[in-house]
């Protein structure tokens, strides 16, 4: 049985011309030796060498290695028809190798099951990041640098969740597609993985804002957000140029870039990242305790003070922020592994609701934030029925001050009610 160790690193294209040649050396070698009865010839379909076959009898090869999806250890068949032809299919009237025993069906049953938590954690993080990037920018009192900070992190995931949507909607679950190699999916792969850099890049800006006030309390806000802009969005350019050029020069463009190569261009800079955040991080919760220790520690009976509990709610809050949530689930599990699928399901649960994560610590559970939309909703809520209520009770008659507060207040419950 062949695999992918027989062919090396061979890229897809390669591997499928060196099956071709050696068919093309069969078909000769078959023309040169007398049969006898009605067969059908040697054949290459685009995947695999049919062999000479007796009429009325299929034809079975194992099944191609390097389809996602297939098992290997399973056979595909050809129908050599009485006549000596391949089976034609019904609808296209072209020959037809039946490919559909490959499949592992309870392998796709859980990748499906995967593509669908990526899918509903995409979404419902896509929708959360835009309704806090609404936020931000609708009130005027909630514009400072570090919300700056805020909305473009949220803007890089909410693209990046935009993008992945796109991927496994009209690449991953299209087979023709991918067999296909366009260059618009391959495009989608680049621009996809840009944006995926940025939000490690914009996780790391983030952890250098908040490490950087915290240590230099005379730096302007304003000059750090410009530089940090730079670190956010343009360091991931010259490190998604490289992977690109790597792969078209080395011709590892097969199947919209799904067959992984040179990740490791997009892994190193991504692991520093998450070093430097970790090292931040230590740093912060360093300073925060001897800032801690030089105040007041207001102990009662043994228990922590309520400053110290915050603190520490501050860097809780600080880790899916900074991403260091990636840091457990580091390695893959070898294929077959029983661990495999709980490690998929922990993946695309952890990676896909990270955006819904942020949006909530970072704008839904902000205190500011909250402030800011209760106020504007007792102004929109109870200043027209406040106002009507008052014009009525001026206007039928003038009451002392004392009844007329308590008119007023009796009015504003009651509406309350209604």
């Amino acid at each position: 049985m062949e695999t992918d160790q027989f062919y090396g690193n061979l890229s897809l294209f390669e591997i499928i011309q060196e099956r071709r040649q050696r068919c093309d050396e069969s078909i000769q070698n078959s023309t040169s030796i007398p049969l006898q009865g009605t067969h059908c010839p040697v054949t290459f379909d685009g995947w695999s060498c049919w062999p000479t076959t007796l009429a009325s009898t299929s034809a079975y090869v194992p099944c191609p290695f390097w389809i996602e999806g297939f098992d290997p250890k399973r056979s595909a068949h050809k129908d050599c028809d009485e006549n000596g032809t391949w089976f034609r299919h019904p609808s296209s009237n072209k020959p037809w190798s039946n490919y559909t025993t490959c499949v592992d069906t309870e392998d796709l049953n859980v990748r499906l099951q995967v593509i669908g938590i990526y899918e509903t954690g995409y979404l419902v993080s896509l929708v959360a990041l835009l309704i806090s990037l609404a936020t931000l920018s609708y009130f005027k009192a909630l514009r400072c640098p570090r919300n700056t900070m805020h909305k473009n992190l949220f803007t890089s995931f909410a693209v990046n969740n935009f993008l992945w949507l796109l991927w496994y909607r009209l690449i991953v679950t299209e087979p023709e597609v991918i067999n296909e190699n366009g260059v618009g999916c391959q495009v989608l792969h680049v621009v996809l993985h840009y944006f995926l850099l940025t939000n490690y890049f914009w996780m790391l800006a983030e952890g250098f804002y908040l490490h950087t006030l915290l240590v230099s309390a005379f730096i302007s806000e304003e000059r750090l957000v410009r530089w940090l802009y730079v670190l956010g969005w343009v360091t991931p350019i010259p490190i998604i140029f490289l992977y690109t050029v790597l792969r078209l020069y080395y011709q590892a463009t097969d199947q919209c870039w799904l067959v992984e190569g040179f990740m490791m261009v997009l892994i190193i800079p991504v692991s520093l990242s998450m070093a430097l955040n970790l090292v931040f991080l230590c740093n912060i919760v360093r300073v925060l305790l001897i800032k801690l220790r030089a105040g007041p520690t207001h102990l009662t009976e043994g228990r922590p003070s309520r400053t110290l509990l915050q603190a520490f709610r501050a860097t809780l809050l600080l880790l899916p922020l900074l991403g260091l949530h990636y840091l457990l689930t580091p390695f893959r599990p070898p294929k077959g592994h029983p661990l495999e699928v709980i490690y998929d399901i922990m993946s695309s649960a952890t990676a896909s609701f990270q955006g819904l994560c942020v949006a909530t610590l970072f704008c839904f559970c902000n205190g500011e934030v909250i402030a800011q939309v209760k106020r504007r909703w007792q102004f929109v809520v109870f200043r027209p029925r406040m106002n009507s209520y008052t014009a009525t009770t001026v206007s039928v008659r003038q009451v002392r001050p004392s009844r007329y507060i308590r008119k007023t207040l009796c009015l504003c419950l009651f509406s309350m009610f209604i």
